[in-house]
Formats: structure tokens, sequence, C-alpha cells
């Protein structure tokens, strides 16, 4: 067969294009190709498989003009060269030989490591039009050279020096110089590049490119505000100014471009309201303004056929209603208004975009059903959790045609009723999450074993009945949770076997048993892909056994709130996350155990039966952030070496427990603990002076123990302080002011709506958002209560039942966030200052068993949120203050003071000076006895030499009370047992001696 010329060009043109030959009607010119190759040989190139390998083809026995990356003119000089993605990692400086190929017009070395400032010859290269040194590793200052590339069309030196920290900027010269003769300039690049200019700088050095279409310059450092007269680059159809620091509003000229297509503003400080008119613009198919917290707006009347393509809005201050109009957008692909304010229901019109593919409507107010997405048969990703939702899923055909789904995500609403099936049959369905609604049952499914379904969340509904098996015919199942529902009757855990890729398991909180006995089967450790297990709060009783030499790859294990008996079981090698809490384990804890904690980070042993001591080896768990011992009977001392691992621990909770001896005094410099809780212990001595290096404290809890020590002075530079409990110890002396200047966490008073889901926790798995949230016994309100969530804003002082005395600091009213204080059953003296008025958060006050006296002061009832007050059995007078809420509180908070009268007290002022005196002895009106001085005569110089002694005791108060207070102390040093304490019996204050038990 016979072809012809013509077909032959044509075939051998194709087959040179498709192995990137460039053709020529000249041979490469002999002075060309050895500049390549000395060119490539200067540099250093680290092979990789992402490389394009392009320099590998550069075989001097070949034209070079077919060399790949290679462009030749009809001449043979190179006019073009891309190195883009080499894998290139220096060896390029002013003296290599790229810069003798005068004729060069496009270059491109993007994507390469460097390492290494811009060469200055680029001023050589006087016919580049095209330049591209983005992401190639370039750092430092932008030479002055490139500015003398006139004949630049394109110019790209984008950075990701944002992010390795070796900055690439424009100082000397600035922006104006490099672009000051680009005049021909089109797209220009700089994402990435700092560039210092004040204020509108930036822009005036831009108005002299009136040819300018693309303008990129995200993560410049730009500041200043965001001005009008960019509109003078009319000819601008892309601009992308992201992360910078405009904190402005954006500008209603720039509905004006009439070729903008792009406009890009994220995470740019933008105030004021958004420009409706922006989003009717012809043109725009591109708008991201997304993470700018303080932009507010509503979207407007869509017109019909808009270019609109991408949508984004998330995390700004946008409100009201989505428009039905949002159906006229046909050619919308991707929608996205997550975390912002939007309200209202959600159009049917939705369904109308038909171009749809990824929709998120997460975190907003949207109420009433959820629409038909029918119509979106491009829809991929669906995200309308977090809002208000309600109502049932229509029906079960609901998502049928929506064969391209891949996730759906409807969390956090309050739909109801079935479950539909065919959610489960959607062919490239990846993810489903219908955590926290109030679905109540699962239609019956079909086959489901050809589902390529990865996560399935049903956690927090209603739905009841026995364990779903369908679930164990999906078997690309790596993360499945049930947690929170109704579920009942026996799982058979072997099914899981099914399953062979699941990571994470989670059935906590349901009412199932498993297996007949309620029995942990051994072959749940050897599941190779199982990462993540929780099984908390269920009816388990039993491990079965033997539990050494475990393969299990655990990094979660949670098995809190059973009824799981006998020894501690064997941690898994590679668990981080070790909850055994709420159970009935009853061994010591073994001495080994730090040999298999090296990456755990948390462990939580609380509220179990465990006894004997707190082994050492704890020690060497060196990634250990919280240790939680609470509520067991462990004894003996805290190992010391478990203080100096407070560098990295946050989180150390021994309470409840029976430890003893003194708080070890080995808190490191860098102390890193949040939390330090050893209440109902039998820890003596003093506070440890190193604990002042714990600068990050939140929570201190050291109540009811056998401390004596005066007011822990060292705590006066912890400004993070939120729960202060020193009940229950034996602390005396004065409260000095000047350790509370600096207790700034309870000055400050947060918004409580803001912070409603914010508490005290501590992270452990940041990347898997796992937290520990702080529980601690605290008296409120006349009350021991626990708080297991403590809000962010809660903070709470006590210091009752010690020998504290002296005045109450008036520093102590500065602190405008606390929320309860507690100094009953002291020795305080002086008057309540009516700068009490400052703590307009406070619920609970008790200042009882004291010795205060003076007027109760007016302030105390402007304090609105106080629901518990108690000023009992001190010595307050007057009338109590009328016209406020104290009169709500009942007589008990107000009686035992002297001459304290009004309401809820008898009108009448009350006088209890001489009510409630034990009996006085009858005095003895007549001598009735005779006396027998031969029997006392020998006692007589005895018994006088014995009243010297004793008469200053029986009739000189103040050296009565000085005796007596030197036996007490006597007596509580022999017997560490006993503590002082201060009580009134009928109206009069009484110190006595109590046996701690």
């Amino acid at each position: 067969m016979k072809i012809e010329p013509v077909a032959m060009s044509i075939i051998f043109y194709w087959f040179c294009l498709c192995n990137h030959i460039f053709v020529v009607s000249g041979l490469c010119l002999d002075n060309q190709w050895p500049l390549l190759l000395q060119f490539k040989n200067s540099l250093t190139i680290m092979e990789s498989k992402l490389s394009n390998n392009r320099l590998k083809s550069w075989n001097p026995s070949h034209d070079c003009c077919t060399w790949m990356g290679v462009t030749c003119n009809k001449e043979g000089h190179v006019i073009g060269l891309d190195l883009s993605e080499e894998g290139i990692s220096g060896g390029f400086d002013n003296s290599s030989s790229l810069f003798s190929l005068q004729h060069l017009m496009h270059l491109n070395l993007a994507t390469n490591n460097f390492s290494s400032v811009i060469p200055s010859g680029f001023n050589k290269l006087k016919n580049l039009t095209y330049l591209d040194l983005s992401y190639a590793g370039f750092v430092g200052q932008i030479p002055i050279e490139i500015s003398q590339l006139t004949r630049l069309v394109t110019l790209d030196l984008s950075s990701l020096s944002y992010l390795t920290g070796k900055e690439m900027k424009l100082e000397n010269p600035n922006l104006g110089k490099l672009v000051q003769n680009l005049s021909s300039i089109r797209q220009l690049y700089l994402d990435g590049v700092i560039i210092t200019a004040e204020g509108q700088e930036w822009i005036n050095a831009l108005l002299p490119l009136r040819d300018l279409q693309n303008l990129s310059m995200s993560h410049c450092n730009l500041s200043g505000t965001l001005d009008a007269s960019l509109i003078r680059l009319e000819n601008l159809s892309v601009i992308i100014l992201d992360q910078n620091n405009f904190s402005s509003p954006v500008p209603e000229t720039f509905a004006n471009f009439k070729n903008l297509t792009t406009l890009s503003l994220v995470f740019c400080g933008l105030t004021g309201r958004f420009p409706q008119k922006i989003f009717q613009m012809e043109t725009l198919s591109v708008i991201d303004i997304s993470y700018n917290y303080n932009l507010l707006g509503f979207l407007p009347d869509f017109l019909p056929n808009g270019s609109l393509q991408t949508i984004r809005i998330s995390n700004t201050s946008f409100s009201g209603p989505l428009p039905n109009s949002i159906g006229n957008l046909r050619h919308l692909s991707e929608f996205d208004l997550s975390y912002c304010q939007f309200n209202g229901k959600l159009p049917n019109s939705l369904s109308n975009l038909t171009e749809l593919n990824y929709l998120d409507l997460s975190y907003n107010r949207f109420t009433g059903p959820m629409p038909s997405f029918g119509g979106a048969k491009k829809l991929t990703h669906l995200d309308i959790s977090h809002n208000g939702l309600s109502g049932k899923i229509p029906s079960s055909s609901h998502f049928e045609g929506l064969l391209n789904l891949v996730t759906i995500k409807l969390q956090y609403n309050s739909f109801r009723g079935s479950i539909p099936s065919s959610l489960f049959t959607l062919p490239l369905q990846l993810t489903i999450q219908l955590s926290f609604n109030q679905f109540s049952q699962l239609d019956e499914f079909i086959n489901v074993s050809s589902s390529l379904l990865k996560t399935l969340d049903l956690s927090g509904n209603n739905l009841s009945g026995p364990f779903p098996k369908f679930i164990f015919q999906l078997s690309a199942l790596s993360t499945l949770k049930l947690s929170s529902n109704k579920f009942n009757g026996a799982m058979q855990l072997s099914a899981l076997l099914e399953l062979k890729y699941l990571t994470t398991l989670d059935i906590s909180y349901n009412n199932l048993s498993v297996n007949i006995e309620g029995m942990v089967p051994n072959w749940i450790w050897k599941l190779q892909n199982l990462q993540s297990l929780n099984i908390s709060h269920n009816l388990l009783t039993d491990l079965e056994g033997p539990l050494l030499n475990l393969t299990s790859n655990l990094i979660v294990l949670d098995v809190h709130n059973n009824q799981l008996l006998g020894p501690i079981p064997v941690f898994p090698k590679y668990a981080s996350y070790l909850d055994y809490s709420g159970n009935k384990f009853s061994s010591v804890i073994p001495k080994d155990i730090g040999e298999y904690m090296y990456f755990t980070i948390f462990l939580s042993l609380s509220n179990n039966y465990l006894h004997g001591s707190i082994p050492d080896s704890l020690c060497n768990a060196p990634y250990l952030q919280v240790l939680d011992l609470s509520i067991n009977n462990i004894s003996g001392t805290i190992p010391s070496c478990l203080m100096t691992m407070t560098e990295t621990l946050g989180v150390l909770n021994l309470r409840m427990n029976n430890l003893t001896g003194p708080i070890p005094d080995m808190f490191p410099a860098s102390c890193a603990l949040r939390t330090l809780d050893l209440q109902k212990n039998n820890f003596y001595g003093q506070i440890p002076k190193s604990l002042a290096n714990c600068l990050a404290l939140e929570v201190l809890d050291l109540a009811k123990n056998q401390i004596i020590d005066g007011f822990p002075c060292l705590l006066k530079t912890i400004s993070t302080l939120r729960i202060v409990d020193l009940a229950f110890n034996n602390f005396s002396g004065e409260l000095p002011g000047r350790s509370f200047t600096r207790w700034e966490a309870m000055m400050s008073a947060e918004n409580q709506a803001e912070s409603e889901v914010n508490h005290i926790r501590f992270e452990v798995l940041q990347f898997g958002k796992v937290y520990y949230l702080d529980s601690v016994t605290v008296s409120s309100k006349g009350q021991q209560m626990e708080l297991v969530k403590i809000l962010t804003v809660f903070t709470s002082m006590d210091f009752s039942s010690n020998h504290f005395q002296g005045e109450i600091p008036k520093q102590l009213f500065d602190f405008k966030a606390l929320y309860m204080l507690n100094l009953s059953n002291n020795a305080f003296s002086g008057e309540i200052p009516s700068s009490i008025g400052n703590l307009k958060q406070l619920e609970s006050l008790d200042l009882s068993q004291n010795s205060l006296g003076g007027e109760i002061p007016v302030q105390l009832g402007s304090l609105t949120f106080l629901s518990y007050l108690n000023l009992s059995n001190n010595h307050l007078v007057g009338k109590i203050p009328t016209g406020t809420q104290l009169q709500s509180f009942q007589a008990s908070s107000f009686e035992g003071n002297d001459g304290l009268y009004g309401p809820p007290l008898d009108d009448e002022r009350s006088d209890t000076k001489n009510q409630g005196l034990p009996p006085q002895p009858a005095s003895c009106k007549r001598l009735a006895c005779s006396i027998d001085w031969n029997f006392i005569s020998a006692e007589l110089g005895f018994v006088f030499g014995l009243g010297i002694v004793i008469g200053p005791i029986l009739f000189w108060k103040q050296w009565r009370v000085w005796y007596w207070q030197l036996v007490d102390k006597i007596l509580c040093w022999i017997f560490p047992q006993l503590y002082l304490e201060h009580v009134t019996h009928r109206g009069q204050r009484y110190t006595v001696l109590r046996w701690w038990h």
C-alpha cells in the first residue's frame, strides 16, 4: 500500500508530538547543545519517582532540539526550556551556562529545590517573555535584574516561604522597583513573597501595569485597606489576595470589573458588609471570601443563567436565608456556606443545580425538612450537618439517583424516622455520618455486600432492638460508630472477623452484652487493622484470657464504665489512649506497667478497686500527658519521679485514695501541669515550693488532706488558676492580698454563651480531637458536687475549714469572673467590704462560721446571679438590706449573728449575746461546811504554788487562750490525724480538735 507524502508527514508529526519531540526545520546549532549539557552537569539532582526525568533524555548523540523539555526555533536556537519538577537541588548560580542561551523566551524551573538566592544573571536573557521560578526553593531578596526583563508577559516567583520559614522577599528592591519596567506583564504571581509596603504602596506600584490580567499575591504580608483604586486595572480577570491583613471592607466598585472571573480574598481580615452586586457580575465564575470571620453579608437574588461555578463563603458572618433563586446558577459546581449564620428553610430549587458536585451547608441555623437533591446527579459531597433540620427523610428512593455520591453528612440535626436503605446501596458511597439525630429505626436492608462504604456513624440516635446484622456485610468498613443508642441483646463479636479492614469500633453507651457470658473474646486483640476500640458503657463482665503476647495494633482502647473484673489486663504495645476507668478491676498496679507504655499519652485507671502503691516504672512513659488513678484504694507515697514528669504531664489526678507522706518538691522549671488533683488523701507537710514552676496550672485541688502551712504565696505568679480548693486542711495565718493580684483567669469575665461548649480540658490526641475533661468535686450551695465538664468560664475558690484569720483581702473582690467563693469555718474578722459588688458572676457565697462584723453591704444585693448565700454564725449587726434579692434567701443564711435583724429574720432585733450560754453554777449563799485544817495544812503550800501557774489560766483570758493553743499544736504535732476546726454552738464560737478518718 502506497502512503501519500502528506499522510506520512501527518503521521510523523503526531508521533513526534506524542513523544515530546519538537520538530524544527533545522538542526540544533553547534553552540547550543554544549551550553545545555554544561548546564545539566552543573546541577545537583535528587532522583525521585515524582521527577519528570527529562534530563535523562539529553543525549549528545541526538539533536538537542529533540531533547525533552527543550524547544527550538527554525534557526536552531533554544527558545524554550522546561525543567519543572526535575528534583534539582542546587548548582545554579551567576556563572551558569543557562544565561548564555540568548534567544531563550520561555523558562520554567518551577517546583524544584535550589535552596539558594535567585541568580542576578537573568538580565542577560533579554528575550524572556515567560519566567516561572515558582516553588523552586529560592530564598532571600529578589534581584533587581528581574526588572530589566522588559518583554516579560508572565512572571511567577511564588514561594512556600510561609511554610518553610525561609523567606523570599521584596525589600530592596521593593515591589515598585521590580515591576517599574514590566509594562507588558499580563500574569503576575508573587504568592508567598514577603513584600515590604506600607498602606497603599503595593497598589500604587501595580497601577502602571495597564495590561495586567492575572494578579496573585497571597501570603505576601500586605496590610492596610483594600483600596478602590485597584479598579483602574480594568483588564484584571483574576484577583487572588488570600491571607493578607487588609482589615477593611471590600469596595463596592469591585463589581465594576468588566472581565473579572476569579475573586479570592481568603483569610484577609475583611470587615463590613460584602457588596451583593459582586455576586451578580456576569463574568464572575469563582468567588472565595471564606475565613473572614467579621465579614457580614447576605446572598442576593441570583439572575438567570449566572456564570458562577464556585461559591465559598465559609467561616464568615454571612446570615439570612438561602434565596430560592439559587436554582438559577445552573453552572454551580461547588457551594460552601459552612460555619456561617444562615437560617430559614433550604429551598427546593437546590435540585435544579445539575452541575453541583460539592455542597457544604454545615454549622448554620437552617431549619425545616431536607429538600430533594434528585436533580443534582453529579453530587459527590453532601454536608448539611450541625443545623436545626428536622422531619423525616422523604423516602427510601430519595438518594437512589445520586449515583456519584461519595460522602453524606447529616449529623447533629433532628431528623427522625427511618434511615433509608438506599443510602447503603449507592455504588461509590464511602462515608455516611448520621450521628446525633432522632432516627429510631433502620429500613430493611437488601444485600449490601458489594458496598464500598468505609465510614458509618449512627451514634447518638434512638435506634433500638438487636444489633443490625447487615453491618457485617459491609466488608470494606474501616470505621464503625454505633454509640449512644438503645441497641440491646447479645452481640456476636465473632462476626467482626468479617470486617477485615476495621480500624475504629465504637459501640459504647448501649445495653449490649457481648456473647452470652458478656466476655470480650481474646481474638479481638489480634485484629491486625483495628486501631480504635470503644466498647465503654455496656454490660461487659470479663476479658477472655490469656492476655499475654498479644499482637494488637490498637492505638485507642476505651472500655470504661463496664463491669470488668479481675486484674488489669496487659496494655496493647502501641496504645496511646487507654481508659479502663469505672470497672471492678481489683489488682495492684503491675510494677512493670511502664514497660508497656512507651507510646501511651492517656491513661485512666480511675474508679476501680486497685490497691498497693504507685509503681516507679510509670515514670518510664516518655509521652504520658494524662494520668488518672483517682477513686481507688492506692496507698503509699507519690514517687518523686512522677513530679519530674510534669514537663510533659498535663493532668495528674490522684484524688480519693489513701496516699500519704509529703507532696514531693520536684516540679521542674519547665512544668507543663494544668491540673493537679490530690483531694481526699492523707498528705501532710507543706505545699512544695517548686509548684510555683507550673505556670499553666488551671485546677489545683488539695482539699481534705492534712497539710499544715500558711497560705501558699508561691501561687501568686500562676495567672491561669481557675479552680483552687484548699478546704479541710490546717492552713493558718492571714491571706496576703498581694498574692491574688496576678490571678488573671479569675478577673476577666468570659462570655457564657460564647463558651457554652468550651470546657477546661486537656487535648490528648491532637489530630483525633480526643480530650480529657477535668472533673473536680467542689463545695457549692451547701453541697458537695462533682463537676465533670467544667466550663472555662467557671472559677472557684474554696478555703473553708482551715485556720485563716484576719480581714478578707480586698483583692479577692476584683475577681469579676468568680462563680463560687467559700471561706466558711475559719477565723476571718473585720467587715464585708462593699467592693463585693464587683463579683457580678458570683453564684455561691459562703462566709459562715467566722468572726465577721459590721453591717451587710448593700452591694451584696446587686449580685443578680447569686443563688446560694450563707452568712450565718458571725457577728454581723444592723438591718439586712431590703428591696434586694437578699430577702429571697432562707433565714438560716443569716442566723447566729449579733444584732442582725430584718427580713427574712424576725422583725425585732435579735440579741443572742446571752442566749445559749452554758448555765452558770449556783452561788453558794452560805458557808455550810466545816474545814478540816489539819487535813489540808500539808497540801496548802503545794496548792498555793500551783495556783500561781493555774490562776492566770483560769482568770486571765489572754493567758488561757495562749495556753490552750499551745496544747492544741503539741497534740496536732504528736498525732497527725488531729486537726482543728471552728464550730458554732448556740451562738457561741469554739475551736475543737477532730480526728481525721
